[in-house]
């Protein structure tokens, strides 16, 4: 199918009820060109400073950090009913251990827009630069979002991405 361009919001309740269940997928690369995705289900999409904005949420563990860290950028994709069994290895496994493209023959394009990829054959993608990132501070979060969410350790990063282009599958 032929990608084209769309408005930010387009199919947005189905990009947010899929960020639910089963997740979507978060890629990046980083200076050398290494490129990962991983499984997100918390984030959000609206308008901050008068900018179209995709905010995710990435653990300084997690491989996918240092590759937005590297670049300030990277894209969201929207998966097919397909990928789903992609996006449970995704979610389960890291790209340190492991080529997630490679191992399960996935293919990805390298963004126009932004330093970051974004993977072929999902339904939409939003390639996003980084405008601002902040990090979860432990003493002004919730108790029990605090206890649920993170037990005391390893509190998000909250990347917000200026959303430069939205594409999606084409349909008839």
């Amino acid at each position: 199918m032929t990608r084209i361009e769309v408005p930010y919001d387009h199919e947005i309740n189905r990009t947010l009820a899929l960020l639910h269940r089963p997740g979507l997928l978060l890629a990046a690369r980083d200076s050398q060109g290494r490129a990962n995705a991983m499984t997100i289900g918390w984030g959000t999409l609206g308008i901050i400073w008068s900018l179209p904005i995709f905010s995710v949420l990435v653990r300084p563990s997690r491989y996918t950090y240092g590759l937005i860290e590297d670049a300030q950028a990277f894209s969201v994709n929207v998966p097919t009913r397909a990928m789903y069994d992609w996006v449970a290895v995704c979610g389960s496994r890291s790209g340190r251990d492991m080529d997630k493209f490679t191992e399960h023959h996935m293919a990805y394009t390298a963004s126009e827009v932004a330093d970051t990829i974004t993977i072929d054959g999902a339904l939409q993608t939003y390639e996003c630069r980084v405008v601002h990132h902040n990090d979860v501070i432990p003493a002004n979060l919730d108790a029990q979002v605090e206890a649920n969410a993170y037990g005391g350790a390893d509190y998000h990063r909250i990347y917000y991405g200026q959303i430069l282009r939205v594409t999606a599958e084409e349909t008839r």
